[in-house]
């Protein structure tokens, strides 16, 4: 791209060093480049003229097009204003300004036609608008009808520096007419002819100053399809890539694994757990590193498919390792596939925080000398003095939890060849931001529950239904059933999450003097935290009163319902989550939403849909329309999602069409070599090697 958009703003007529420097603080706009894509995000119908006697209230900004008559100052001092009426015939309109009446007082003249555009208010029965904006009409400019473009500002540039969203479009303006010849296409004649795509120069051109709504469109689908298809060009890439570079061991041998399959798994595998083990063995008979991604629902079966991945490893004379995020997780793992690895003679170790010095020697013994060939632990599995003999896969349980510098050291207990790599997560992820942000991963599925599995039973109660609750809870714990109720986190404050939370502990020990109660909550020692949940996973207690630190995973079958307090403060991925501690067991399982009276719209939203559905890829995608991708991961994932104009949550169907144009060229073209790409590889190359949005203008 020509160096012509590197250009500072400065230089732009009408900017100046000091309206530079507060575009530079305020908007990030430091070059011609940086203005030119920062697109209007919404647009004031300029189209449709109003008659007068028409305008109400409920109407948003409008135009009407009449004569002005009675213009005249009225008031003193702070009370000064302008007002004047315009008649169209139909009714007269009520103007006034509170500013600039002094220059105001120079430029409207009485007796002129005038298109007046603002918003429709009712002051004394009459209709008004307050501060609207006037154009002259006259036989040689009558008036023209357009979408009036509407820019993101702030306050201090408003309000000191009158750099509003009519002075960015002015010099969005001034910048097109020099700029829009220095516009180089960067997407190949075939992607522009296959998917009806407009020019870039005209695209950037019907963004800002759109002639008619059908361009407008035209130019978003072009903006759109061009920054999703380098997101996804760039993740494809780096996949290939790796592909190619990092060879992987070659698990083809899997009698242990049959004789598993055939004697001693006890259920049947559902249709997608047999899927994804189907991808992860061709991924192991390629020689190839995989780096795979394992999406499944709470209680879908990630881990006995974790478990066969070991078995094919072990097969072929690999070890492996399960990595878990806490030393719950880290034993729920290993008491449930230990059964499992003794009845097939595989040895299965567990390595946590908590693990006796003298066990760890045996451990660490028999890691480096091959005999042991499945280990379960905690981070303790990153240590130096953890060494492998021959380390062939590596799976992390809820990979968000580790950050890229763990996984790596994890991978680097192999100097010979890489580990194989199965990343798994109970947080449905929906299927644009999965594209995004792990798009040079490979993506499996579990989307469908183990049969005889119960749905989980899910109702909305008021706080004025409390005690009906508390005798359901009562009715449950005679069953033999058990029970969590959480608090909410507030404001992250853990002061105020823990006086919430005893408040709520008293008065369930009121409601509940005949039964044993579990706390656990953030202020408490991870040791204090692990008893409180053993007392509970062993019966001890019947009711657990928690904040959100109860684990994902934790699995207590005797737990059946689960009540949330306050469930409007919790976010709907959260509530999805926290509702997943039950339903673990043979009985039906109930989670009990209660909430005050007053909700928001998003807050009702939330809990209708948790009311509505148990599928959690359902939830992700409400949640990510509610919550938006950058607070739905609670982070910008290292500039992943840097987006200038494309909505994940909305772009669906854009993001699917270039991902797919995306793979489809470099399956034709993988170096982009080809004489029809010139101006894809020139785009790519004309980019800083630290760009991470390349479909930045640079």
């Amino acid at each position: 791209m020509s160096s012509f958009f590197n250009t500072k703003i400065e230089s732009l007529r009408g900017v100046g060093t000091q309206r530079a420097t507060l575009l530079q603080k305020e908007l990030n706009i430091f070059t011609y480049g940086d203005l030119i894509q920062r697109y209007p995000f919404r647009y004031l119908d300029r189209t449709q003229f109003y008659t007068i006697v028409d305008l109400h209230e409920d109407l948003p900004y409008v135009q009407v097009k009449g004569i002005l008559r009675n213009r005249e100052v009225v008031g003193e001092g702070p009370k000064k204003r302008m007002v004047a009426k315009v008649s169209d015939g139909s009714a007269e309109l009520d103007l006034v300004w509170f500013k600039g009446v002094n220059y105001l007082e120079k430029v409207i003249k009485n007796h002129q036609e005038y298109i007046v555009f603002g918003k429709p208010t009712v002051f004394n029965g009459r209709p008004q608008m307050a501060h609207p904006d006037l154009e002259e009409v006259s036989e040689a400019k009558p008036g023209q009808s357009f979408l009036q473009p509407v820019y993101n500002t702030t306050e201090k540039l408003k309000n000191y520096h009158r750099i509003d969203s009519k002075a960015i479009a002015r010099m969005t303006g001034d910048l097109l007419k020099i700029a829009l010849p220095h516009v180089q296409e960067s997407l190949s004649p075939d992607l522009i002819r296959q998917y009806s795509l407009m020019g870039k120069a005209e695209a950037y051109q019907q963004i800002h100053f759109p002639q008619s709504t059908e361009l407008l469109q035209a130019a978003r689908f072009r903006l759109k399809f061009e920054e999703l298809f380098y997101v996804q060009l760039k993740l494809l890439r780096q996949r290939d890539q790796r592909k190619v570079a990092l060879a992987g061991q070659i698990f083809k041998e899997v009698p242990t694994l049959v004789n598993f399959y055939k004697n001693h798994l006890t259920f049947d595998l559902t249709g997608a757990q047999k899927r994804v083990i189907h991808d992860i063995y061709k991924d192991f008979c390629l020689g190839k590193q995989m780096n795979r991604l394992l999406q499944g629902d709470v209680g879908s079966g990630k881990t006995i498919v974790a478990f066969i991945s070991m078995l094919m490893a072990a097969d072929n004379g690999a070890q492996s390792c399960l990595m878990a995020p806490t030393e719950i997780l880290a034993d729920q793992h290993y008491v449930g596939l230990k059964v499992y690895a003794d009845q097939l003679g595989i040895t299965l170790g567990k390595l946590t925080g908590s693990t006796r010095t003298a066990d760890r020697r045996v451990l660490h013994e028999q890691l480096r000398d091959g005999t042991m060939h499945m280990l379960v632990g905690t981070h303790a599995l990153l240590e130096d003095v953890v060494q492998f003999r021959n380390l062939g896969l590596t799976i992390m349980d809820e990979q968000h939890r580790f950050g890229v510098a763990q996984r790596s050291k994890l991978w680097q207990k192999n100097p010979h060849v890489i580990p194989h790599v199965l990343v798994m997560t109970a947080t449905p992820i929906p299927r644009t931001l999965a594209m995004t942000l792990y798009g040079d991963l490979d993506v499996s599925v579990i989307d469908e529950l183990p049969a005889g599995r119960k749905p989980i039973v899910t109702v909305h109660r008021y706080d004025s239904n409390r005690l009906k609750v508390f005798q359901f809870l009562r009715d449950q714990i005679n069953l033999g059933r058990q029970v969590y109720i959480v608090y909410p986190l507030i404001e992250e404050s853990e002061t105020l999450d823990y006086k919430d939370l005893t408040d709520g502990y008293e008065s369930v020990a009121r409601a509940f003097p005949e039964f044993q109660i579990s706390i656990v909550h953030g202020r408490m020692k991870a040791e204090e935290k692990d008893y409180e949940m053993q007392r509970f996973v062993r019966r001890e207690t019947q009711i657990m009163v928690a904040t959100t630190v109860i684990e994902v995973g934790v699995n207590v079958p005797n737990a059946s319902v689960m009540v949330i307090e306050s469930a409007e403060r919790f976010g709907l991925s959260q509530l999805h989550q926290l509702r997943g501690r039950v339903g673990r067991g043979a009985d039906q399982s109930y989670c009990i939403l209660m909430t005050g009276y007053k909700l928001s719209k998003d807050s009702r939203t939330r809990i209708e849909t948790m009311v509505r559905t148990n599928n959690g890829f359902e939830i992700a995608d409400i949640d990510l329309k509610l919550r938006g991708p950058g607070d739905l991961m609670g982070t910008q994932q290292s500039g992943v999602l840097d987006l200038l104009i494309a909505d994940l949550a909305k772009d669906g169907r854009i993001l699917t069409e270039s991902r797919a144009a995306a793979q489809q060229l470099l399956t034709e073209d993988p170096s982009l070599g080809m004489p029809q790409n010139l101006n894809i590889r020139r785009h790519i190359e004309s980019l800083p090697a630290t760009a991470v949005n390349w479909s930045r203008i640079s």
